[in-house]
């Protein structure tokens, strides 16, 4: 099913706001999300670690990120709660960065947050020239998606060399990426079906980014996690 460009206002002009919104939210939001689950050094056993890392990638990125997909690609104008679902996919993003801040440091969790409110803003972009049908823009937007992507890999190596590959966080960012596609364009194309198998692929695959960062933090810092 084709997308009726005639029937789209303002379609690039509401993705720009949309990246706006996530450098305002940079400076309004404090840090920690009471949703949350605790994952700070020394006080966390490795299974609650484990299980609040898998909590920040499925229970909130890949979750939130449908709930825009949905709200933006559903009909030819977006819902009313696009907004307010960005603002809180935004929030995941700070979440993650905290979440490794005990280990790496204030500046390593601002700098990962950064990074991923990048990812975000920038399929905020790629969803809606899809949209627009603007073929120039999908291609320059999902260029600097995958660029994004193996910036990720390569800011989480550095930080974890020895058990963080930057060949695997890339299999894994890029697989994420390439699914979450085929997510955005199966909603936008009206195939209902299909975009509910890729969400379900998409879960199983962010459970082997969570646990990949969950037991590299593990592996590097033992003396942190209690048993």
């Amino acid at each position: 099913m084709g997308v009726d460009v005639r029937r789209i206002v303002s379609v690039r002009r509401l993705a720009i706001a949309l990246v706006a919104l996530g450098v305002l939210a940079t400076a309004s939001l404090g840090f920690g999300l009471r949703s949350t689950p605790s994952v700070d050094a020394g006080t966390a056993s490795r299974q609650a670690f484990h299980d609040a890392m898998r909590t920040l990638w499925a229970g909130d990125h890949i979750v939130w990120t449908r709930c825009f997909i949905v709200s933006a690609g559903t009909l030819p104008n977006v819902l009313p709660d696009t907004a307010a679902t960005v603002d809180r996919l935004l929030l995941n993003q700070t979440a993650i960065g905290d979440a490794i801040k005990p280990y790496y440091g204030d500046a390593a969790g601002d700098a990962l947050t950064a990074l991923l409110r990048t990812h975000i803003t920038t399929a905020a972009e790629l969803v809606f020239a899809a949209k627009a049908g603007d073929a120039a823009a999908v291609a320059d937007a999902s260029t600097r998606w995958y660029a994004n992507a193996d910036e990720i890999a390569a800011f989480l190596h550095e930080a974890n060399p020895n058990y963080w590959s930057v060949e695997d966080l890339q299999t894994l960012l890029h697989a994420h990426l390439d699914l979450t596609l085929s997510e955005a364009v199966a909603r936008l194309q009206g195939r209902y079906t299909d975009d509910i198998a890729a969400y379900d692929q998409i879960h199983a695959q962010i459970l082997q980014l969570a646990d990949t960062l969950s037991s590299g933090i593990i592996a590097q810092f033992p003396a942190k996690f209690a048993r």
